[in-house]
């Protein structure tokens, strides 16, 4: 009847094959035994009668495939520094519960979220039978160029002209003269200051000219390794001639390995004399065309707009030169510019594309940034959806504001240059932790042990124009076949901020003849690592030299720096003399310690103190931030803005 066949289909549902052994009812089976029995299931044959169905196909399945072991290429696991015991339980294809049985063992009490470095990992891996492959990231492979670029795929670029010079020698109204003669139709009006380079578009071609903030900013980006300038145009004044600031601008641009053009401007002035600036600049190795040089030189005057043509036709007739060309049918790569951060766009940063095209929604990396280009923006402010080779871009989008003078490349897509920001920020603390010094006197010579020529980098400034000649030409002197002399900057007056970005760059020693420098110089050099020493005789300062190249440093009488006072006021004392005011700037002053009075970073006067005082009372020390009274001995000659410098001579043994 039908309600037999029903009782019998509920009867064959609980019947359920276990291992072979028919189980009736299985409400009375018991759980741990059921677990037993499919644990065995592919590990012993099969006993008694076994019911044909759906169930017991299934369940047979793995007598059938047996448990035949892995392949070797398939036991090894892939680790980069660490892995989560989840993810390598979820590799192994075992529970996670084991592998932290197996750490127990190993006297290790980890978590399922607990990451084991590769050591503890391979320990672990070996329990179960596995090898351990250890794949650390590389962002080369995602930012290498696979392959040089074709020639046919590389097409004109304009070139990217940065402009240096003394600050009022004419730089800016040259720069204003350019961009409004040759300004593009629908860009008229004054120069937006929220972008460092613009185009400039001629008869002949395009310019793109780069507006850094100065030749500091300019070292900066060359310590970085940017090279994203491709000719330098010295702005000199005819009327004033060379200045501190031009020579430093040849130095840098030199070190960078830049072709320069000259344009001597002001030439409608009536002081103006060319011939003037074209000896001294021949002085500092840039003779003219006309003198049997190799240096172009255009002169101009930026208020009169004249000879500007003639200076753009210059600067383009180099670029010929030069063959500028670039593959635009790429991902982009450039360098910043500069940056900022924009209170309502956040940050913002200038890139120079110096390869490829960018795009709007493009992901980069940029130095120890990342970031995906949400707009982008001209030079004269307008919206943008694409730039090529040579073209300045202000980029949004970007995580954290960027250095100036990092390389941005375009990749595949976020999780990769989320991927590469992050390792470059653990290599950059991991840098900074364990930084070393530069380059110092003492450690020169083992710094390079295996080298056969060996150059010390020096940077030279003096008080006068005389001392700093007469020591150049001693420390040219002593360059011998094994160990070479290289002044790379000198220049009469105190030691500048340049000069620590200078020196740092081309890992060189400060050498001050009859100057010091200030607090702010001194913790400036402190942070870029740059060794400075200072002389008052010649003699010494090119024995000292002499004896670090030969390795044959004497025990010499060291200066240790005490601190510095700035005089804010003077009286005079009858009987005494002149009594300065001064308040402690840095470090402290000692009563029978040595000082010297600088001003304008050039010394004075040198010898020791005849008072110091606090109120009415003699002390022993003042520290900073005290105000004091302070009198030199057999020296009334004191100036409010004068600074006093303490210091006291320390006997050295060095070292090599």
């Amino acid at each position: 009847t039908s309600e037999e066949a029903r009782r019998r289909r509920k009867k064959d549902k609980r019947v359920v094959n276990f291992g072979g052994e028919v189980v009736d009812g299985a409400r009375g089976a018991d759980v741990k035994q059921k677990k037993a029995a499919v644990a065995d299931l592919g590990d012993r044959p099969t006993r008694g009668k076994v019911r044909k169905g759906k169930k017991s196909r299934g369940l047979m399945q793995p007598e059938l495939t047996g448990t035949a072991p892995m392949k070797a290429a398939k036991r090894k696991l892939r680790i980069d520094e660490a892995i989560r015991v989840s993810d390598m339980a979820h590799q192994m294809g075992i529970k996670a519960p084991e592998i932290i049985r197996v750490l127990m063992g190993l006297g290790v009490l980890a978590t399922i979220n607990q990451a084991l470095d590769i050591d503890t990992a391979t320990v672990v891996a070996q329990e179960f039978g596995y090898e351990v492959e250890k794949v650390g990231f590389s962002e080369d492979t995602y930012l290498l160029p696979t392959e040089p670029d074709a020639a046919e795929t590389l097409l004109a670029r304009p070139p990217v002209v940065t402009i240096m010079g003394h600050v009022d020698h004419g730089k800016t109204s040259l720069l204003d003269a350019i961009r409004v003669s040759k300004v593009a139709d629908g860009e008229a009006g004054g120069i937006t200051q929220h972008i460092g380079a613009y185009h400039v578009t001629t008869a002949r071609g395009e310019i793109v000219f780069l507006d850094t903030p100065g030749h500091e900013a300019f070292t900066a980006m060359r310590a970085r390794g940017a090279q994203v300038t491709d000719l330098v145009v010295l702005v000199v004044a005819a009327d004033d001639g060379v200045m501190e600031q031009t020579r430093e601008a040849v130095s840098h641009s030199k070190a960078a390995g830049v072709p320069l053009v000259v344009a001597v401007n002001k030439m409608d002035k009536e002081g103006a004399n060319p011939d003037r600036v074209k000896r001294e600049l021949a002085d500092l190795g840039l003779s003219p065309e006309d003198w049997g040089g190799d240096t172009i030189y255009a002169y101009v005057s930026a208020k009169q707009k004249e000879g500007i043509d003639e200076l753009l036709e210059m600067i383009l007739l180099q670029a010929e030169v030069l063959d500028l060309k670039a593959n635009p049918n790429k991902p982009a790569r450039g360098h910043i510019v500069e940056a900022k951060l924009d209170k309502g766009r956040g940050p913002v940063g200038t890139v120079l594309i110096q390869e490829g095209t960018l795009r709007q929604g493009d992901s980069f990396v940029c130095g120890l940034r990342f970031g995906k280009v949400r707009a982008m923006f001209d030079d004269a402010g307008r919206k943008i959806n694409d730039a090529g080779p040579a073209i300045p871009v202000e980029v949004q989008g970007f995580d954290g504001v960027p250095d100036a003078g990092d390389e941005f490349v375009a990749v595949a897509d976020e999780k990769v240059a989320r991927r590469i920001a992050e390792a470059r920020q653990i290599k950059q603390r991991e840098r900074t932790l364990a930084k070393e010094t530069k380059v110092t006197l003492e450690s020169f010579l083992l710094s390079k042990p295996n080298a056969e020529l060996q150059t010390l980098n020096i940077v030279l400034k003096a008080d006068v124009q005389g001392s700093l000649e007469a020591i150049s030409e001693s420390l040219r002197k002593l360059s011998t076949e094994a160990v070479k002399i290289d002044i790379v900057h000198s220049g009469a007056g105190a030691i500048s901020e340049s000069d620590i970005l200078l020196a740092s760059a081309s890992d060189a020693i400060i050498i001050g003849f009859n100057i010091r420098a200030t607090a702010k110089i001194r913790e400036i050099a402190d942070r870029e690592k740059v060794e400075m020493r200072y002389y008052d005789v010649i003699y010494k300062l090119v024995d000292e030299i002499r004896d670090a190249m030969t390795g044959m440093l004497a025990p010499v009488i060291s200066e240790q720096y005490l601190g510095q006072a700035e005089v804010r006021d003077t009286f005079s004392v009858p009987k005494v003399g002149t009594v300065a005011g001064c308040g402690v700037t840095d470090g402290k002053l000692l009563r029978n310690a040595s000082v010297r009075l600088l001003r304008n970073g050039v010394v004075i006067y040198t010898g020791k103190l005849s008072s110091l005082r606090r109120f009415k009372d003699d002390v022993k020390e003042v520290a900073k931030g005290y105000e004091c009274g302070v009198g030199l001995e057999n020296f009334n000659d004191i100036k409010i803005g004068d600074v006093i410098e303490a210091f006291e001579h320390v006997e050295t043994k060095a070292t090599l």
